[in-house]
């Protein structure tokens, strides 16, 4: 029997786990049992999670072809298990607990019964491949995910008129807001202190519009078929995934890195902290980043290792880029030019990763700057510096979402509003474009690869692409689950591209050598941003943050 076979057999998706050996003294595994249903018999891709109420954290697998899942025996300590399961359109008849021992494998076999209504199972991306309408009309709630799920917009009763003074209302509001914890941008604040709203603009009009059309305005029930994607298969359910839960609750850890160490560092969307989870013990340390601007909405966005190891954050409409230094622990931050220029100050992302090579860091916002440490100066970017008379129109329109940098520090920039990846040479600052393959793909962010690869994510053409900076060749892979909208991309030491569906609650797993594309579905609903992986384990593993959920995620294949 070869090491490999006998790994899937340990890790729990082998036949073995079902022989009367899981009952011996030292079983390989801790709990298994197999998922059916009335309607269904067994199941696949059954998610089924357990939680001991002493914990910080849960641990969820994933039922095999022959419905059989299986909790290896390190990964539960003995205690009194909590159980839940996702499978859209199905649920546990009762509450579930189970007492797991180190003795011998505890069996628990989980029989589902058809949900009485999908509605409240379904992900955002199910919702919108549900709702009728264009592709164009269902795209204008991509920027409606960022704070809150789609189910907000179905479930009201506003009309076309209503819902287009909210929408107005809400882009008052700043990104790093959800509904129980607004915060209003520097530009909308009214002279008495609260949230100035204008009247409708076109856009809100089309949203509200569209809304009127796919909510509970004029009909008790929805009056389109409700959809759900299919439940994992295959490599699919080869997997377990650990949910780290954050020191407080309200956490946005928009983005999520790893340090050579194997620590989580996280910041905070909404409010002035940093963070550092380690997963081996589940304890968290946070970091008070100080004010710049108290009466400016908190957080922080990009989060970034400069080659020293130190952490670099975008602090948003705090108006500076902030460096922490590991070793003394304290923040120095440099200031930008537009700090006092209200919403136009937020300064999003930053890039430190080659500052060795020159000093200097490359900042994206509203506006992007290549800023010198040392000096503190901040140069602006002009996209039309260099380009053909005939480009000079389309490069006057380019703004970057995400900003990556090669060996030499030359800068790329992602345009989410558009199609094209951009290159500013460090040196003369001079504009280079290039068109994605696919137009209006809607690229948002990315990393570059130890070859000058850079991998992103197309957010509205629904794929993983790779930019190659020294031939200058795209190459483009369509993820093959509709309405994931990739948000990032990161390559592993294994060869592996990995990106998060900031719709769907799936994580995709490109083998850069097949073209296979495995994806993984999450135990509950997660709004995906940055993403990273741990090279330092093996197979490498996945990390990202839940942005709206307060946890950190872990995605160990097992294949």
């Amino acid at each position: 029997m070869n090491a490999k076979f006998v790994l899937k057999l340990v890790l729990g998706f082998g036949l073995i786990l079902f022989n009367t050996s899981t009952t011996a003294n030292s079983p390989t595994a801790a709990l298994f049992g197999t998922v059916s249903s009335q309607h269904d018999g067994v199941m696949e891709g059954v998610l089924v999670t357990v939680r001991r109420e002493e914990d910080s954290f849960s641990i969820t697998v994933v039922s095999d072809a022959e419905g059989r899942y299986c909790f290896p025996i390190e990964r539960l300590q003995p205690g009194t298990y909590a159980v839940r399961i996702r499978a859209a359109g199905y649920e546990l008849p009762d509450r579930h607990s189970i007492s797991v021992n180190a003795q011998s494998a505890t069996r628990l076999d989980l029989h589902l019964r058809k949900a009485a209504d999908v509605a409240d199972h379904l992900s955002n991306g199910e919702w919108l491949m549900s709702m009728p309408g264009t592709l164009e009309e269902k795209q204008q709630f991509l920027g409606c995910i960022s704070c809150h799920t789609l189910q907000r917009i179905v479930n009201s009763r506003y009309s076309a008129e209503d819902f287009a003074h909210v929408v107005q209302r809400m882009r008052g509001w700043s990104q790093g807001s959800t509904p129980l914890r607004p915060q209003i941008r520097p530009d909308s604040v009214g002279p008495d202190g609260n949230i100035f709203v204008p009247p409708p603009s076109e856009a809100s009009s089309r949203i509200g519009e569209y809304a009127s059309k796919v909510n509970l305005s004029v009909v008790p029930r929805w009056e389109y078929d409700l959809k759900t994607f299919p439940r994992p298969t295959g490599l699919g359910t080869q997997v377990i995934i650990t949910e780290y839960d954050l020191r407080r609750p309200e956490t946005l850890p928009h983005d999520a890195i790893v340090d050579e160490d194997g620590m989580v560092w996280y910041g905070d969307f909404g409010s002035q902290y940093l963070g550092k989870l380690n997963p081996s013990t589940g304890a968290i340390i946070e970091y008070a980043i100080p004010k710049t601007k108290p009466g400016a909405p908190g957080g922080s966005l990009d989060l970034n290792f400069d080659p020293d190891g130190n952490i670099f954050l975008g602090m948003m409409y705090q108006g500076v880029i902030m460096k922490f230094d590991r070793a003394t622990e304290e923040f120095t931050s440099w200031k930008s030019p537009l700090f006092d220029d209200g919403d136009d100050a937020r300064t999003a992302m930053v890039t430190p990763t080659r500052v060795d090579v020159d000093g200097k860091v490359w900042v994206g916002g509203v506006d992007e700057f290549q800023v010198d440490l040392a000096s503190g100066v901040w140069t602006a970017i002009d996209y039309t510096k260099g380009v053909t008379p005939d480009m000079v129109e389309a490069a006057s329109a380019i703004g970057s979402y995400g900003v990556a940098v090669d060996s030499k520090n030359n800068f790329y920039g992602l345009q989410l509003r558009g199609d094209f990846v951009t290159k500013v040479d460090a040196k003369t600052l001079v504009s280079t474009p290039f068109h994605t393959p696919t137009p209006n793909s809607g690229p948002r962010r990315g990393h570059m690869d130890s070859e000058d690869r850079l991998w992103f994510g197309e957010f509205r053409g629904n794929r993983i692409a790779m930019f190659d900076t020294r031939t200058e060749q795209f190459r483009e892979w369509q993820v093959p689950v509709p309405w994931t909208n990739p948000y990032d991309v990161v390559l592993d030491r294994a060869g592996y591209a990995w990106s998060g569906g900031m719709t769907n609650d799936f994580v995709a797993r490109l083998n850069t050598e097949t073209d296979e594309i495995t994806m993984y579905l999450l135990p509950g609903t997660t709004n995906i941003r940055r993403v990273d992986v741990d090279n330092s384990t093996s197979p490498p593993s996945f990390w990202v943050g839940n942005n709206l959920e307060g946890t950190l995620i872990r995605v160990e294949p097992l294949e």
